[in-house]
C-alpha cells in the first residue's frame, strides 16, 4: 500500500498519558513491567502449546493465535509508547499511517478469533460426537484465514480512507498512538466519510462478534443445564469459564474506549479506557487461560520437568 501524503504535515506529536514531567518516569517503569509480563506470558504460552501434544486441539489452535495477535498488537505500539515517556513524543507521518494499519487489523483480527473460539466450545458440548469433523484441522485453518482476511479488509478501509484526509496545521494526537478517532479530530478536511465508515466497520465487528459469540453461549447453556450430573455441568462450565472472561473483558473495555468520545468531555477518559484493552488485557489472557485450565497447568508441569530433569 502506497502511503501518499497530501498534507503539509509531515509528522505528528503524540500527547501520550500525561504531560507532568514527573510522572514519566513512574509511567515508564509501570507499563515496562506491563510489556515483559505480556511478551513473556504470550511467548510462554505459545511455545507451550506448540511443545506439547496434547494440546494440538482446536481449542488451543485458535488459543496460540489469540496469544500471537495479542503479542503482535502489543508489539505495534508499547516499544514507541515507551520511548516516548524519555524523549520527545514525535512519529512520522508514515510510521503513524503504518502504526494504524497494523493496530486495526490485529484488534479486528483478535475480535474473529473470540468468535472462533466460541464456536468451537459450542461444538464441543453440544456436538461432541461430532467435534472433530466439524473442527477438523482443515476447517480450522480456514476459519481463521478468514478472520486474517476480516481483519485485513477492517485495516485497509480505516487506513486507506485516513490515507485521503488533509492535515494542515494541527499535528498533536492526544493519545499515546495514532487511533482513527484521535487523526479525525485533526483534519482540516470532510470527515463524514471516514466517520461512516468507522461506524461501518466498527458497527460489524463489534455487532457480528457480540451476536455469534451471545448465541453460541446460548445454546451451550441450554445444553449445560440439561446435563443430569453435578459434576458434568461443572465441567462443562469450566471449559467455557476462561473465554467467557477474556471476552467481557475485551469487549468490555473496547466498546467503552470507542463509545465514550461520542460523549461531551469523555475524549481524555476514553483514551485512558484504551489502556486497558490495549496494555492490560494482552497481558491478563495468558493468565486467566493457564490459572484457569488444568490441561495447560498439567503441560506446563510436564515440560517443565523434561527442561530440568
Amino acid at each position: 500500500m502506497t502511503l501518499r501524503n497530501s498534507s503539509s504535515v509531515t509528522e505528528f506529536i503524540l500527547k501520550g498519558l500525561s504531560e507532568q514531567a514527573e510522572l514519566q518516569l513512574p509511567l515508564f517503569l509501570l507499563f515496562l513491567g506491563i510489556y515483559v509480563f505480556t511478551v513473556v506470558g504470550n511467548l510462554g504460552l505459545m511455545t507451550l502449546i506448540a511443545l506439547n501434544s496434547s494440546l494440538h486441539t482446536p481449542m488451543y489452535f485458535f488459543l496460540f493465535n489469540l496469544s500471537f495477535i495479542d503479542l503482535c498488537y502489543s508489539c505495534v505500539f508499547t516499544p514507541k509508547m515507551l520511548n516516548d515517556f524519555a524523549s520527545e513524543n514525535i512519529i512520522s507521518y508514515v510510521g503513524c499511517m503504518t502504526q494504524l494499519f497494523f493496530f486495526c487489523f490485529f484488534v479486528n483480527s483478535e475480535c474473529y478469533v473470540l468468535v472462533l473460539m466460541a464456536y468451537d466450545r459450542y461444538v464441543a458440548i453440544c456436538n461432541p460426537l461430532r467435534y472433530t469433523v466439524i473442527m477438523s484441522s482443515q476447517v480450522c485453518c480456514l476459519q481463521l484465514f478468514g478472520s486474517y482476511v476480516m481483519g485485513f479488509a477492517g485495516a485497509m478501509a480505516h487506513t486507506g480512507n485516513m490515507l485521503r484526509l488533509t492535515f494542515c496545521d494541527s499535528n498533536i494526537i492526544n493519545h499515546y498512538l495514532c487511533e482513527v478517532l484521535p487523526l479525525l479530530q485533526l483534519s482540516c478536511s470532510s470527515t463524514h466519510v471516514n466517520e461512516l465508515v468507522f461506524f461501518i466497520v466498527v458497527g460489524v465487528v463489534i455487532t457480528m462478534s457480540s451476536i455469534s459469540i451471545f448465541i453460541s453461549y446460548a445454546l451451550i447453556l441450554s445444553k449445560i443445564f440439561r446435563i443430569p450430573s453435578a459434576e458434568g455441568r461443572s465441567k462443562a462450565f469450566s471449559t467455557c469459564g476462561s473465554h467467557i472472561s477474556v471476552v467481557a473483558l475485551y469487549f468490555g473495555s473496547g466498546s467503552f474506549t470507542y463509545l465514550a468520545p461520542y460523549f461531551p468531555g469523555s475524549m481524555y477518559q476514553g483514551k485512558f479506557a484504551s489502556v486497558f484493552y490495549t496494555n492490560v488485557v494482552p497481558m491478563l489472557n495468558p493468565l486467566i487461560y493457564s490459572l484457569r485450565n488444568k490441561d495447560v497447568k498439567l503441560a506446563l508441569g510436564k515440560t517443565l520437568k523434561r527442561v530440568l530433569f
